[in-house]
């Protein structure tokens, strides 16, 4: 039975885990509204966790937009409908691939780097110290940069995007000979500003607001140690990366009426 104990264990420890970052949720929340006396500390976080996140997120939405431009051009021949790879390139990037895509990039790259950098923080008890001066960390440290994440995402989602669909068009039109013209046209005539832009923008928004949260939660109650800053670092891309993916699914059936 000791199977059985391990996996009870398991699941005790993930829930508890999960109550404290619920209950963490709501200060951090309250900390954001103090953010209007001091902008700067929020324009310095959109900065490290936005802009320093531009280059890798251009750099895959090009080359994510050239593989869906190879890969609808040589599905869509087949059925004699070439001339609406636009439209398909846009279907993907902004229903899915744009808002997803972005999210485990943003995780990967801006949210393993605030675990770390709060991590670092209280393990070397800066926290502590500005406890001790009067300072609340929530609204010093944690609030600039979970605010920063939620508007950070949606642009870099929209970011690439527009990227993705300017490297379909490269390839399209550039290599495989398509009217652009017509790419452009089918993607105007198809694509609906509710069902699909409005779609990935909302997605964009909750992928934002459920990777800064647990980027900051687990740094904030990361182990005041080396490992413990590594290990909480681990599970911010891991337990961001599968909440972004079953998000997802979740969202898309719900805007599809399937459940």
């Amino acid at each position: 039975m000791n199977w059985l104990s391990r996996l009870g264990g398991g699941v005790i420890t993930a829930v508890q885990h999960l109550g404290r970052a619920g209950v963490f949720l709501p200060g951090v929340i309250a900390a954001t509204s103090m953010l209007w006396r001091r902008p700067g500390l929020l324009i310095q976080q959109l900065y490290s966790v936005g802009v320093m996140t531009v280059l890798i997120v251009v750099v895959a939405g090009l080359f994510v937009g050239m593989m869906l431009g190879f890969q609808g051009y040589y599905t869509l021949v087949d059925f004699g409908a070439e001339s609406s790879l636009g439209l398909a390139v846009a279907l993907f990037l902004t229903r899915e691939l744009g808002p997803v895509l972005t999210a485990l990039l943003f995780a990967g790259r801006a949210g393993s780097a605030l675990t770390a950098e709060i991590g670092l923080m209280k393990a070397t008890q800066q926290l502590e110290a500005m406890e001790m001066m009067a300072v609340d960390p929530l609204g010093r440290v944690i609030a600039p940069r979970f605010l920063a994440g939620c508007i950070a995402m949606p642009l870099l989602a929209a970011l690439f995007s527009v990227v993705g669909l300017a490297g379909g068009y490269l390839v399209g039109v550039g290599v495989l000979n398509i009217d652009g013209g017509s790419y452009w046209a089918s993607m105007q005539t198809g694509v609906d500003v509710y069902d699909d832009i409005l779609g990935g923008i909302i997605k964009s928004l909750v992928f934002g607001f459920v990777v800064a949260w647990i980027a900051v939660f687990e740094g904030y109650h990361a182990e005041s140690s080396t490992a413990g800053v590594s290990r909480a670092t681990t599970r911010t891309v891991v337990t961001a990366a599968l909440a972004v993916l079953g998000l997802d699914y979740a969202m898309t059936a719900i805007m599809f009426d399937e459940v």
